[in-house]
């Protein structure tokens, strides 16, 4: 319910919410089971209202006020109303000591309490103002009855100080003693009101009870409306006038500590019992270390609360002297110390920090590649001086551009950098270093991995046939070997039998890789040597990889029974093998000559002997459990199985299902088969097989691992891939100058080649001799090139790029075939290296410009210059060597200087008959065309120009 009356006390609770019962009832200064009564009484539900502890909305609280208040109310009340004498009776006898004993300051302290006090302890007797003082604006307490006079202040004794902390600091400047603010605006705004909490100043006879509800009221209740305006002239505003003695509670302003005895401070006092509170910040000690300003003598210490807010509290209303002057000290003090702390932290970093590279110099460490934002946080040089650097240059980049090694290492020396380009640690590295680092399962003796190196056609396939009772030379293409090949040979050696990989090897001049990759994975070189013809280029080559290799070499002199093996020949050919490092046995050297014949057999027993000497001596072992690794030796497509790789075991156990990853290939190993085309479903060392279960084709010479996981395999092939990108975009850009230059190239002829091949190891031989064939005006490039038959695909490329379809050891199918008759390009199988390069080299000739050169047919002397009109001038001559020929090219000398060239003889007369030619020692008449400046004595030179077919 609401009402004018009790308007007031339901704004106080809306602001403080919903109560409690007791706490109502410590407010009205009544029982809590008398609010309990009341309300049972009243009709309202026991659980709302059980006990004290219940609580009270903010509408039932203002009906309670109405039915517990001394001036009645507007709230219906249908039961018995409350006799407030009985229900007040304990809080009127407290009420009655406090108010014997007021303390002098007792009108601020009561005024202390807050809004929610009750009536009765809110309204205790006013004392008295002084004389002097108008009495327009009294502080106003409760009502106490008509039979009990009020007692003045003056006559009360000063309070204990025991009772000065009951006093609450925070509502203390709300009341004031008289005399404390002489000012009328320190008094409070509100005019009190008539009624109830009315000023005791006024006539007691004013004061009109409001009437009582009656107890039967009927079932229809009347509208409020009208008895609010009956008694309008008696409006309730009582509570109006509480609120106004009881403000909001204001936090007092925060004490300041200053310096004792400082300029336009007061004395620091000490703290003493009573001081609790902004309000004992006074210098009086007769009110228990209160203020002395709120006696009622008035006087006392000047307010010298400091602060911007002026009016009733705050005296001026501007910052004081010593407000302004601490201010100053403190935003000196702060500012200073901070500016001070800022230099040293400043200074401290500059010179804790450490100089970069840029600043110091010195030698930098980067893995490759790199772009020039890595080459910045690396060196400290800035990205955009880099830049500005490349830029003078005629390099245009940015930041993510990736830069080339050199010339990085140049742009550094200009900031006194040593630039070292360090290769990035692949994933590959990681599990080879790995697998260096791991513990060996079953480590046991192993057979010796033996190649054959030499020079093309020595022999060297044909003594592996006789280790290994085999032909495999007969079956090979011009008789020589043009792939890496991997044979497991059972031996007797005297009592024992061995088992020993040989790894045959080309010996064309194009195979120089290959047999660089079969010194590097084997044991022992067996350098063959044919007896009839000597050291050669290649086998100078082959000692020079065995040596890069770091592995013995056994010479086996072979075709000893050939008639030209004679003993000067041996010997000659011991001399060349001591003239590149291979001082021999018989010499007192340390290399092993072995006179054999793959022919006879004449001495393979006795190197087979040597071999196994040498692998007791190396005292090879190998782990024959835990993963597998080893070396690719070749790779190749077949129709069924996929990518397969021709592969040797080198250490661990190889099992169908392992996880592989050899250089940018991964897979799962799907099947295994030894030299022999055997299945197998585990293998160990060392043993030459071939697997399948690859992505894709790996590179011959690629070390091969096995792995735990999937994952892992996947991650190191996908970064061998990701680096082999890399280094592709790092080729040049075009610049201004590589577009000048590439205008300039116009003019080159290109034959453009589309190679397939059946193995990756013949793929880059072919790639590289190919591409070798070049001058300033043709040259051969290699469009694409791959691993297996020619398709139609091959030949929709060719069409485009009018290439030409190179095959070695591939046909074309049978569509291909077809559609390359339509479209007319060329296709061309080979099965011998050396056949490609020759036809590749004859047709980048063909391409080449014709030379033109000059044959000199003979001399004549002009001897008479005659004049024929319409004809002009025409020479007789006499020829002194040689012939002279008609159309022919005439040079002309005069004093011997060339005054004119490169005319042609139009005319050529034998007195008046026309000659096709004129020997020497004849007379004859000659007609220049387009020259006319003839003179007696002049040398006429006559020849002719041939074109000559040019060489590579």
């Amino acid at each position: 319910m609401f009402c004018r009356a009790c308007g007031p006390l339901f704004h106080g609770a809306e602001r403080s919410l919903a109560k409690r019962v007791f706490e109502l009832a410590k407010e009205l200064s009544v029982q809590s089971k008398a609010i309990v009564e009341k309300c049972h009484a009243e009709g309202i539900p026991a659980d709302v209202i059980k006990n004290h502890m219940s609580t009270v909305s903010v509408g039932l609280e203002a009906t309670i006020r109405d039915w517990f208040g001394e001036g009645g109310g507007t709230a219906v009340e249908t039961a018995t109303k409350v006799d407030l004498k009985k229900v007040r009776a304990k809080s009127k006898a407290k009420a009655a000591k406090r108010i014997d004993a007021p303390p002098a300051d007792a009108p601020a302290r009561t005024g202390t309490d807050t809004g929610a006090e009750t009536p009765e302890q809110a309204q205790p007797a006013p004392d008295e103002p002084p004389a002097d003082e108008p009495r327009a604006e009294p502080v106003v307490r409760h009502q106490p009855p008509a039979d009990e006079p009020a007692r003045p202040a003056a006559s009360t004794p000063d309070p204990e100080p025991v009772q000065a902390p009951k006093a609450r600091p925070s509502t203390a400047p709300a009341a004031r003693a008289p005399g404390q603010d002489e000012s009328p605006e320190a008094r409070p705004a509100e005019r009190p009101a008539p009624g109830r909490g009315g000023d005791r100043g006024e006539d007691d006879s004013k004061f009109v009870p409001a009437p009582q509800n009656v107890p039967n009221r009927p079932t229809q209740v009347t509208p409020a409306g009208p008895q609010l305006e009956k008694r309008q002239a008696v409006k309730l505003s009582g509570p109006r006038v509480v609120r106004v003695e009881a403000p909001e509670p204001v936090a007092p302003p925060r004490p300041r500590r200053a310096p004792p005895g400082g300029p336009g401070g007061p004395p620091m006092m000490p703290d003493g019992p009573g001081r609790r509170g902004p309000g004992a910040a006074g210098g009086g000690g007769a009110a228990g270390g209160r203020n002395n300003r709120r006696g009622p003598g008035g006087g006392g210490v000047p307010d010298r609360r400091r602060g911007r807010a002026g009016g009733k509290e705050g005296g001026s209303g501007a910052w004081s002297e010593q407000d302004l002057a601490e201010r100053e000290a403190r935003l000196q003090r702060s500012g200073g110390y901070l500016k001070a702390r800022r230099q040293q932290l400043r200074r401290q970093m500059q010179h804790d920090r450490p100089q970069t590279p840029a600043e110091q110099g010195g030698k930098v460490e980067i893995q490759a590649p790199f772009t020039i934002k890595d080459l910045s946080a690396a060196t400290g040089v800035k990205a955009a001086d880099i830049i500005k650097h490349l830029f003078m240059q005629g390099v245009m980049a940015t930041p993510n551009a990736i830069l080339d090694s050199e010339k990085a290492e140049e742009v550094m020396l200009e900031y006194n950098i040593e630039l070292v380009v360090k290769a990035a640690k692949s994933a590959e590295d990681v599990v080879s270093q790995d697998f260096e680092e791991r513990q060996l399962v079953d480590e046991r003796p192993r057979g010796p991995v033996v190649t054959i190196l030499g020079h093309v056609d020595h022999g060297k396939t044909s003594l592996l046939d006789r280790i290994r009772s085999a032909n495999v030379a007969a079956g090979e293409a011009g008789g020589i070997t043009q792939a890496t090949s991997a044979f497991r040979v059972p031996v007797k050696i005297g009592d024992n039998d061995r088992e020993v990989v040989f790894l045959d090897t080309p010996g064309h001049e194009a195979f120089t890789s290959m047999r660089a990759r079969g010194a590097h994975v084997t044991d022992i070189v067996v350098l063959v040597v044919a007896a009839d013809d000597g050291v050669m280029p290649q086998t100078i080559e082959s000692i020079n990889h065995a040596k890069a290799a770091g592995v013995p070499i056994v010479v086996a002199l072979n075709k000893i029974d050939k008639p030209e093996a004679t003993d000067s020949n041996v010997q000659r050919i011991l001399g060349q093998l001591a003239e590149h490092g291979l001082n021999p046995a018989d010499w007192g050297g340390d290399t092993e000559v072995m006179k054999t014949s793959a022919t006879s057999g004449q001495g393979v027993q006795e190197l087979l002997e040597v071999l196994e000497y040498q692998a007791e001596l190396l005292e090879l072992k190998a782990d024959f459990g835990g993963p597998a690794r080893g070396t690719v030796v070749e790779s190749r497509f077949e129709q069924g199985r996929g990518p397969v790789a021709n592969i040797l075991l080198q250490d661990g156990e190889l099992k169908l299902g392992d996880f592989i990853v050899a250089g940018r290939a991964f897979g799962r190993v799907r099947d295994i088969t030894d030299d022999r085309g055997k299945k197998l479903k585990k293998a160990t060392p060392p043993a030459p097989m071939q697997i399948s279960g690859l992505d894709e084709l790996p590179d011959a010479g690629d070390k091969f691992f096995v792995v735990d996981t999937l994952k892992k395999a996947q991650e190191a092939a996908e970064q061998r891939r990701h680096r082999e990108r890399e280094q592709d975009l790092t080729q040049p850009k075009v610049t201004l100058d590589s577009l000048f230059s590439k205008m300039a190239e116009t003019d080159l002829k290109e034959i453009l080649i589309v190679l397939k091949a059946d193995v990756q190891g013949s793929v880059d031989v072919l790639k590289n001799e190919i591409e070798k064939v070049a001058t300033d005006e043709v040259r051969s490039r290699v469009l694409h090139a791959q691993v297996g038959g020619i398709t139609e695909s091959d030949v929709i490329l060719a069409e485009a790029s009018r290439a030409i379809i190179v095959g070695f050891n591939v046909i074309p199918s049978s569509k291909a075939r077809k559609l390359a008759e339509q479209k007319g390009v060329e296709i061309r199988t080979y099965k011998v290296i050396y056949d490609i390069t020759d036809d590749i080299r004859k047709a980048a000739e063909g391409l080449l410009e014709p030379e033109l050169r000059e044959e000199v047919l003979g001399h004549a002397e002009v001897r008479a210059v005659f004049k024929v009109s319409k004809v002009g001038s025409v020479a007789g001559c006499y020829v002194t060597n040689g012939t002279v020929e008609r159309d022919a090219f005439v040079r002309i000398t005069r004093n011997d200087i060339v005054i004119e060239n490169d005319r042609r003889l139009s005319q050529l007369k034998r007195f008046k008959d026309d000659a096709k030619e004129v020997r020497a020692g004849m007379e004859c008449g000659m007609k220049i065309d387009g020259y006319d400046d003839i003179k007696e004595g002049d040398i006429i030179e006559c020849y002719k120009q041939i074109k000559v077919k040019r060489t590579l």
